[in-house]
């Protein structure tokens, strides 16, 4: 099954541009070095297609806020006809140290709102994820709230290591999107 949509999750907006919840925005926007973004207001999202790995592949920025992206998702996937089991989204992640990227297929939201949206939109869990490891605010203070967290921006060793992150994983794409994910998933992961 070949990867026909990879959604970037954040918040629209300068005031969360830097926010640790919009690391996927940070990837789509890295990933997608020559083709503009085009705001389809039917979508609710921003919008660009390239080529990767010799397949199509729609790049989508949600414009909802977080707690509605699935409300892009979905209708884009109907739109297109586009099976969730050829979505990868991409989003950050409080269980995994900055500096690290997982891969993987399913299972549990981990309490992350545009992930729960979006399972609510397809109906199914059954999507891919790149998940971009942020940390957690227990390691720097257990007393801030997750949601004040990842609406800071990181501090800069954190920063530095999430772009790192994001630059190990964006080569891998010809990869996820030409239906060879396991090994994808090796080399990503044995480089954390």
């Amino acid at each position: 099954m070949t990867i026909r949509m990879i959604v970037g999750l954040g918040n629209p907006g300068p005031e969360y541009e830097l926010t640790r919840h919009n690391a996927g925005f940070w990837f789509v926007d890295n990933l997608n070095t020559g083709d503009r973004w085009n705001r389809e207001s039917k979508f609710s999202a921003q919008v660009a297609k390239m080529k990767i790995g010799g397949e199509d592949v729609l790049l989508v920025k949600p414009q909802t806020y977080m707690n509605r992206s699935g409300l892009a998702v979905g209708a884009i996937a109907r739109f297109f006809k586009i099976k969730p089991e050829e979505i990868l989204v991409v989003h950050d992640e409080l269980d995994i140290q900055p500096g690290q990227a997982k891969l993987k297929r399913s299972g549990s939201t981990g309490g992350h709102n545009g992930l729960k949206d979006i399972v609510s939109a397809l109906g199914t869990q059954n999507f891919w994820r790149l998940r971009l490891g942020i940390g957690h605010p227990r390691n720097i203070n257990p007393h801030l709230p997750v949601i004040d967290y990842v609406l800071q921006r990181p501090r800069n060793e954190d920063m530095d290591k999430i772009v790192e992150a994001i630059n190990r994983a964006i080569p891998l794409m010809p990869e996820v999107c030409g239906n060879q994910m396991e090994k994808a998933m090796m080399t990503l992961h044995s480089a954390n």
